[in-house]
């Protein structure tokens, strides 16, 4: 249980740290959006979509391989089955909504991006 709830934490803080990085790489663009225009509504949705793009593609990647070899650990597995629907579907849930807690805090901090200050950042 510990080992998962660490994993876990590692998994968010991955997410958290690479779209970090990703809406600081992208600070001239969002500067030039928002100077022509563009609500900060419109800047937290595009940071939040390409996330949870990134974070669905993740997930359905990580139930096809989890499927693919639950046939290999279905010996040490003890009161459910290799396949179990509902594990995989709370995991899969689980980790969504931890992407879009972890997308979240970039997401509002792109959203206060000063247009002028972002311009004058290159």
């Amino acid at each position: 249980m510990i080992f998962a709830a660490l994993a876990l934490l590692l998994a968010s803080v991955g997410i958290y740290g690479v779209l970090s990085y990703l809406v600081g790489q992208r600070i001239p663009e969002i500067g030039i959006r928002l100077a022509l225009g563009a609500q900060r509504d419109d800047v937290l949705r595009l940071i939040l979509g390409e996330g949870l793009r990134m974070a669905f593609l993740g997930v359905a990647i990580g139930l096809a391989g989890a499927l693919a070899l639950s046939r290999l650990l279905a010996d040490l597995l003890f009161g459910i089955s290799a396949a179990d629907p509902v594990t995989f579907a709370g995991v899969a849930v689980l980790l969504t909504a931890i992407a879009i807690a972890a997308c979240y805090i970039p997401a509002r901090r792109a959203m206060r991006v000063d247009p002028i200050v972002a311009l004058r950042y290159e």
